[in-house]
């Protein structure tokens, strides 16, 4: 940790970035986002077990993109959705340097193609009662798994807290709040909460990077992270694509492929 303080404190000085984005501690014993422009704020700095947001949600702010080159302190989850969304142009090559934390070692990466190599020796595991919640799903008859996320999704209010903490949810307008067309209900009852997580789950699939961040978020503790999921795993089973691997966009739904499978047409 010291380490790390000491580095952020050197980049600072040497002006190699404006800021250095981070974790400090939150109301009880939660931790929120940290914005280090001096060297002052340094010591407010905590990475622990549960630092676990996904810092990479503000990286395409315009409030962080005016202050200039910025660095984020990373775990595994928020280094993959930097990568995406250089992948997808939001971020441009070398315009974000990246604190990847493993451990007591702290790497520094300033480029998307060292991004990529550095990710491509991490293994992804999904959280085991995650894991356990799709594989239980998965067992259900299409009725049942109807059933179970109408259930859930009732009790939506539509806070937008999912939307709002996705890193990969980063438009300036979103569906949901055009009122000219108005595509999607914005009152919170059943059908326009159906139709709204529908459509962002649709808009997430191979861009989830797997992070959870959606469905800790929720108020009301609607695993709406389990959607994007189980998106992204059957874009990784059908089309061989992993989000947040590569910085070479190939999104599987804007792309054609003539020996593409068929398999999910009914």
């Amino acid at each position: 940790m010291e380490a790390l303080k000491q580095r952020v404190k050197e980049l600072l000085a040497l002006a190699q970035v404006k800021a250095v984005l981070g974790y400090t501690k939150g109301t009880g014993d939660r931790r929120r986002p940290l914005f280090i422009r001096a060297a002052g704020q340094v010591d407010q700095l905590v990475l622990d077990e549960a630092c676990t947001q996904n810092l990479a949600a503000y990286a395409t702010k315009r409030e962080v993109k005016q202050l200039g080159k910025v660095a984020v302190i990373s775990l595994p989850s928020t280094q993959r959705a930097l990568l995406q969304l250089m992948a997808e142009r939001q971020l441009r090559d070398g315009e974000v340097v990246v604190l990847a934390v493993d451990g007591s070692e702290i790497k520094e990466i300033t480029s998307a193609s060292a991004l990529e190599e550095h990710l491509a020796r991490k293994v992804t595991h999904l959280d085991s009662e995650d894991k356990a919640t799709l594989e239980r799903l998965a067992a259900m008859s299409r009725e049942e798994r109807w059933g179970f996320w109408r259930k859930e999704l009732s009790r939506c209010m539509k806070c937008y807290a999912c939307r709002n903490s996705c890193p990969m949810c980063y438009c300036e307008q979103c569906t949901m709040d055009c009122n000219r067309p108005q595509w999607v209900p914005v009152a919170s009852h059943a059908f326009g909460n159906l139709e709204y997580h529908m459509v962002r789950t649709m808009h997430l699939a191979g861009r989830c990077v797997e992070c959870g961040e959606c469905g800790r978020a929720c108020p009301v503790g609607i695993p709406v992270h389990l959607l994007t999921y189980c998106t992204e795993e059957s874009v990784h089973e059908q089309f061989g694509q992993c989000a947040g691997r590569t910085a070479k966009l190939d999104y599987a739904l804007a792309t054609f492929k003539a020996d593409d499978q068929e398999s999910f047409i009914r």
